[in-house]
């Protein structure tokens, strides 16, 4: 299950040391390594991004993922908050 993130984190540093643009395209993950490139797939549209983890969390039970804004927009997932998805590593990061 993934969901998104936008306003109160918009300009902060991420957990890279990047900035958080809330329209870019970026992820939040517990584990995989900051900078790992990822494939998103919406589970209920077929809709897929890939995307650079770049933050930690998300920090809401029963979630493995939170997309910044602008991937939830592409995804289609925006009016719901959440959605259940397939991640597929696309470049690992050492």
């Amino acid at each position: 299950m993934a969901s998104y993130y936008a306003h109160k984190f918009h300009g902060r540093p991420t957990a890279s040391g990047e900035i958080f643009d809330m329209n870019g395209i970026s992820a939040a993950h517990r584990v995989l390594p900051l900078g790992t490139i990822i494939r998103v797939t919406h589970l209920g549209n077929g809709l897929s991004l890939q995307c650079k983890v770049n933050d930690r969390g998300p920090f809401v039970k029963n979630r493995v993922l939170d997309l910044s804004l602008g991937a939830a927009k592409k995804l289609k997932m925006v009016e719901s908050g959440t959605a259940k998805i397939k991640i597929e590593i696309i470049k690992a990061v050492e």
